[in-house]
């Protein structure tokens, strides 16, 4: 059976390279991308089944990589997980408004990611 896979899309290279630790300790597949860019770059060949996307980037915030997505894929069931360290009133709002499927402020707990990953692609609780 081929192992989930989490796509870990964050421009800090220390939390991108942490988390993608995270994920494959905990048996998902995971694969690191600097920059959103770099991940469409890449998206249609990887099977990706969940995404962790940081809010705050240069050039395309998380937020403009998730409406892009959706508007470019909308028949495209991918879970997104922004998290972020800038949580500014309203940020949570328009990301689930967007088609976030969660929310997460950094420092992010790796229990707690890893089992909302689970949730949202193994279906776990």
């Amino acid at each position: 059976m081929r192992r989930h896979r989490v796509a870990v899309i964050d421009d800090d290279d220390s939390v991108r390279a942490a988390l993608v630790r995270l994920f494959r300790s905990a048996d998902f597949d995971a694969f690191a991308f600097a920059s959103a860019r770099a991940f469409l770059s890449e998206f249609r060949d990887l099977g990706i089944d969940c995404v962790v996307l940081d809010l705050q980037m240069p050039e395309m915030t998380g937020l403009d990589l998730l409406r892009y997505l959706s508007a470019v894929y909308p028949h495209v069931s991918l879970p997104v997980v922004m998290i972020t360290a800038h949580d500014e009133p309203g940020s949570c709002e328009r990301c689930l408004a967007a088609g976030a499927a969660a929310y997460i402020r950094k420092p992010v707990e790796g229990t707690v990611l890893v089992d909302k990953i689970r949730e949202l692609v193994v279906g776990d609780r």
